[in-house]
């Protein structure tokens, strides 16, 4: 794949709805987007699905989104795979209680949930 910023507009090109909600995150904390400020985004990506998680939003409203993920961590640079694997994976299912996080959990593509174990060494349920 090319470049983070490539990467973040695919996103939002791709994935319209679940993006806006990252990008208001985002200018929250960071104001209007910048593409040094990429990876960033993508943590606000992680913390609004995990929004949408607590609200009760169904798996497969977002199913499209995590096999577009693992689609691209097959054949990923580095320096993309870095992105997901440190921005987006690890701050997914931050602060879930157990009941939000196992409905997406279980359905997760191997190749995040192997990401996010390999950082928090046990599942978020």
């Amino acid at each position: 794949m090319y470049s983070i910023v490539d990467f973040y507009q695919t996103i939002h090109h791709k994935f319209p709805d679940i993006s806006k909600k990252a990008d208001l995150l985002f200018m929250n904390d960071w104001g209007q987007f910048l593409p040094e400020y990429a990876y960033s985004w993508f943590e606000k990506l992680a913390y609004a699905l995990n929004s949408e998680m607590k609200n009760g939003v169904s798996f497969l409203v977002h199913k499209p989104l995590f096999d577009f993920l693992n689609d691209i961590l097959q054949n990923a640079n580095d320096e993309i795979k870095a992105c997901i694997d440190v921005a987006f994976t690890e701050n997914l299912f931050w602060q879930l209680p157990e009941d939000k996080s196992s409905l997406y959990w279980i359905h997760l593509p191997e190749s995040i949930k192997c990401l996010y174990l390999a950082f928090h060494g046990r599942p978020p349920i």
